[in-house]
């Protein structure tokens, strides 16, 4: 059991649940603990951790109808989406108008640090690894400006976890 891991995801959690608003659509959610918690959405990932609500092959065509979600998440994954752009624009189709689009990362130098350090432990370097395109983490000025391509603008942004990890909401 990666204990550590467990820990860091429900700080992640944690930190995201206040933001979250109606109808949720969270990309890459992994073992999908964010949706269960919250109790009022849906889990989209391209690999089976074991409880996907929507398992698909390219999370940029997605089975919903334009502006289905308030928020929809991206918690700690936008790096490991390779077709990132095409991603945000079927987010900005997903979202009411109202909606916010919440992300969450930590910086490229401490993600590839961390994963060196936890690859023993690390349940999703062990069972899934980091395909071609994929990116240890992200700066703030790569989100931004991802997302502002896409139709979003950045409403508020914060640090968690010892100012290690940010959590940046964006409207339309």
């Amino acid at each position: 059991m990666d204990l550590i891991g467990i820990l860091l995801e429900k700080k992640r959690i944690a930190a995201v649940l206040p933001h979250v608003r109606g109808k949720l659509l969270d990309f890459g959610c992994g073992a999908n603990h964010l949706v269960r918690e919250y109790r009022n959405g849906v889990g989209v990932d391209v690999y089976d951790w074991g409880d996907v609500d929507c398992l698909v092959k390219d999370t940029s065509h997605l089975p919903f109808d334009d502006r289905t979600f308030m928020t929809i998440s991206i918690i700690a994954a936008l790096n490991h989406i390779t077709n990132r752009e095409a991603v945000l624009k079927e987010c900005d189709r997903l979202l009411m108008d109202s909606g916010r689009l919440i992300i969450t990362m930590i910086p490229p130098f401490i993600s590839s640090v961390w994963h060196k350090i936890r690859s023993p432990w690390d349940v999703d370097q062990k069972k899934r690894g980091m395909n071609a395109g994929e990116v240890y983490g992200m700066t703030f000025e790569q989100i931004n400006s991802l997302c502002v391509q896409t139709g979003f603008v950045l409403y508020h942004q914060e640090k968690f976890m010892l100012g290690i990890n940010s959590l940046y909401i964006f409207k339309k």
